[in-house]
């Protein structure tokens, strides 16, 4: 298959159930990327919404990582996702500190799922590309390309963390529909998506929080 070519969807009898949901994150210390999708027949998936939580770049390291948690746990308790998708942790050896860094964001997105008792799916970069465009190593225009063809978007998604962020979770939907077959989105079951467990009471609320309010922007909504 050429470079950059979309793939087609799964067939709709692979897919789960209509609104099951799903929140895809592309992990980053100055901008997270996210998409909240359910699952739709015959569509391939519906953006419900996408967008970045912005971090602020002069502040201490666990300052930013409090300002991600915040901003993430606003996304959860609004969209109530019933799985989470994120991208896998890669270490190129000419960057070892940037994987580092990396990971303690994906530490934070990842404690976050493990709370609210969210499955969660670790999605290598080069696999999700190569599902939506049949190659592994598609480039950032080619992914925006694919995303906005495949979920039939107005517009490409901008910046590129939101893009990957769409493909993540829009993978996840295809994988979770495959590894699962009997997999059924929580609200349709009957039980309360997105359940938390017990929270436990902050000692104090810091002010890099900007008063619990974190920068989230809002990059696409489906029509």
């Amino acid at each position: 298959m050429r470079s950059g070519r979309v793939r087609s969807a799964p067939r709709a009898a692979s897919l789960p159930p209509v609104g099951a949901s799903i929140l895809g994150v592309d992990p980053g210390l100055q901008r997270t990327g996210y998409a909240v999708l359910t699952a739709g027949r015959p569509q391939a998936g519906r953006l419900v919404e996408a967008g970045v939580v912005r971090l602020d770049a002069r502040r201490a390291l666990e300052e930013r990582l409090l300002e991600l948690q915040v901003g993430l746990e606003q996304l959860l308790d609004a969209h109530r996702p019933d799985a989470l998708a994120c991208e896998q942790l890669y270490a190129h050896y000419q960057h070892p500190r940037t994987a580092i860094l990396m990971a303690h964001a994906r530490g934070v997105i990842l404690a976050l799922a493990a709370r609210r008792c969210l499955p969660v799916l670790h999605l290598a970069a080069t696999h999700v590309k190569k599902m939506l465009t049949g190659n592994g190593h598609a480039t950032k225009p080619q992914m925006q390309r694919a995303v906005a063809a495949t979920l039939g978007l107005p517009r490409l998604p901008e910046p590129h963390d939101v893009a990957d962020a769409i493909a993540i979770g829009l993978c996840g939907l295809w994988i979770l529909a495959r590894q699962r077959p009997g997999w059924r989105g929580l609200a349709q079951s009957g039980r309360a998506p997105g359940r938390t467990l017990a929270k436990p009471r902050p000692a104090f609320r810091s002010a890099c929080c900007r008063n619990g309010n974190p920068s989230r922007e809002r990059s696409l909504d489906h029509p």
